[in-house]
């Protein structure tokens, strides 16, 4: 697959939007001056941690490509513990954060561009805290403390060298939803959810859930059990 790395960029997903290829591409910066997250939300993007987009252009209807944020962090995941070789302390929190030891080490945010509900492009970009964290006075209220990599396990890791883990696992799983769809994706996600069985806020907009977190759906959809039954919530944002 081809790969574009770029010294400094405003975001590798605006860029992959600028680009708008028609292979699939990875894109890697080594500084974003522009990063952001899900919402908007900017993303501190310092050197010495990873930022890359992978440009898709997938022939699947908008429900089936957003099932890719699942893939993502399964791949995400994996790079990491291939790049660490531990094998513990990672989990992933519904709907694109990969957590170590209970903090945020890595978003997904997945952008697209289509019409008459197909997607021509998808851009799936990825942070990963490899060696430096965002301080307190960066983060929104009720946020999740962000670690990095550096930090909870001792190991540096220089992007460069995450992206090879990252997309080898990526492709293997971008493979299964093909073949087989998004069951075994499913399955495998469910396995290394942060936080099922206990009880979560969805938070979306002006609404809030309380509930247990009880799975999610054959759409990728949070499914919470509540006080007035069990509730399915597309998007949110999740407070433990």
């Amino acid at each position: 697959m081809t790969r574009i790395l770029l010294d400094s960029v405003d975001s590798t997903n605006a860029y992959a939007a600028r680009l708008a290829p028609t292979q699939p591409v990875w894109i890697m910066a080594a500084e974003q001056t522009g990063g952001r997250g899900r919402r908007g939300r900017p993303w501190s993007s310092p050197r010495g941690n990873f930022y890359a987009t992978l440009a898709l252009q997938p022939q699947e209807g908008a429900e089936t490509v957003a099932l890719r944020s699942f893939i993502a962090a399964l791949a995400l995941r994996e790079a990491c513990i291939a790049t660490t070789g531990l094998s513990t302390g990672f989990a992933l929190k519904w709907p694109n954060d990969v957590l170590l030891n209970g903090g945020k080490l890595a978003g997904i945010l997945l952008e697209s561009q289509g019409a008459g509900g197909r997607v021509s492009q998808l851009s799936i970009g990825i942070g990963v805290n490899l060696i430096a964290a965002p301080t307190a006075d960066q983060l929104e209220p009720g946020a999740m403390p962000p670690v990095s990599l550096l930090q909870e396990t001792g190991v540096r890791i220089v992007p460069e060298a995450f992206l090879p883990p990252l997309a080898t696992a990526f492709a293997k799983w971008e493979a299964c939803l093909i073949a087989d769809g998004f069951a075994p994706i499913r399955q495998e996600w469910l396995s290394h959810a942060a936080r099922i069985g206990e009880a979560i806020t969805a938070r979306s907009g002006t609404s809030s859930e309380t509930g247990i977190f009880e799975t999610i759906d054959a759409s990728g959809a949070l499914i919470l059990r509540t006080p007035k039954g069990r509730q399915t919530i597309p998007a949110a944002d999740i407070f433990f």
